[in-house]
């Protein structure tokens, strides 16, 4: 990975932004997605900015590379015009732990994954550019601004990443996949009348819409597929968790529950944990239950893996 040249494209990038910004009189983001449309061709880019989309394409960067420059660019943005919690990108550590969970949770070198809530996309094209299998992937999101970042970025990219607006708790006809995997957005889903045709429903407020999410993500999984979701630490402990629960029940086995650090993620209230699904079978397996305390210590990484591999070897239900 040349760091120079994703230094050098982060540079070109956030410089058209502000043109792109000063020139039309709009926010950071849709400036971004505006100089994603003039990198791609389109007509009308500013001669500056079109001088500049020249110097970024001669960088040549690889895909991983775009994915870096335009996490930069975020975090940049994030200084002046930050996003609400439910639409920042999940972190490349946690990335990279699912991507871990998922390469050791699947036997197949071919896997169909969705993802629920895609946002940005940083976290499908981090699972892309690093799995050392072929996947088939497609990302649901429902917020405007979100589904038009996430798919310029794919395009300037050269992603195979396809991205489709939908509210995902709504019903939607599609394909099983191997993998469901999902940052859960957090809080109340505001549409009674949909909510009411889930098991966790709640009769007397507003549903979860995480707890929505997580029900749904199941009926698009495989039989022997796996959901891997970032949901709050406390799911199985706050309000209306007695309906997640009753569901769980009927429904689903919990694989694994890996607690993150709550530094991650600012204060206790928004800390989050990663928790592995899969369908219900006819022996549940014994729950990995892991306490992660620091993602950016190798050592303490490279043991949780090996704690993994372990049970996974002696858990011979989790397959």
């Amino acid at each position: 990975m040349n760091f120079e040249h994703i230094e050098t494209a982060y540079e070109l990038i956030l410089e058209n932004i502000q043109l792109i910004e000063n020139q039309i009189k709009t926010n950071l983001y849709d400036a971004l997605i505006e100089q994603n449309s003039f990198y791609l061709g389109a007509e009308g880019a500013p001669e500056a900015v079109a001088a500049n989309n020249q110097r970024l394409a001669a960088l040549e960067l690889t895909q991983e590379e775009w994915r870096r420059t335009f996490q930069f660019v975020f975090i940049k943005a994030a200084q002046t015009e930050k996003l609400q919690f439910n639409h920042q990108f999940t972190p490349d550590a946690i990335g990279f732990i699912i991507l871990f969970l998922l390469e050791n949770l699947t036997d197949s070198q071919e896997l169909d994954v969705l993802e629920i809530g895609s946002g940005t996309g940083n976290l499908a094209e981090t699972i892309l550019n690093n799995s050392a299998k072929t996947l088939d992937y497609m990302g649901i999101e429902v917020d405007d601004l979100l589904i038009d970042l996430s798919a310029s970025i794919a395009e300037v990219m050269g992603s195979k990443a396809h991205f489709v607006q939908e509210d995902a708790v709504r019903p939607h006809i599609l394909k099983e996949s191997d993998v469901i995997i999902s940052d859960l957005p957090v809080g109340y889903y505001p549409n009674d009348d949909i909510a009411k045709r889930y098991q966790v429903a709640a009769t007397d407020e507003h549903t979860y819409a995480h707890h929505l999410l997580m029900e749904q993500s199941l009926k698009y999984l495989k039989q022997d597929g796996i959901a891997i979701l970032l949901a709050p630490t406390n799911l199985l402990t706050s309000p209306q968790s007695h309906l997640l629960k009753a569901w769980l029940q009927g429904y689903a086995d919990i694989l694994a529950v890996i607690t993150l650090p709550e530094t991650l993620f600012g204060n206790k209230a928004q800390a989050k944990s990663i928790f592995v699904l899969k369908k219900q079978s006819l022996q549940a397996p014994e729950t990995f239950v892991y306490p992660l305390s620091d993602i950016q210590n190798r050592d303490v990484l490279l043991e949780f893996m090996e704690n993994f591999k372990n049970w996974k070897h002696n858990d011979s239900k989790c397959n």
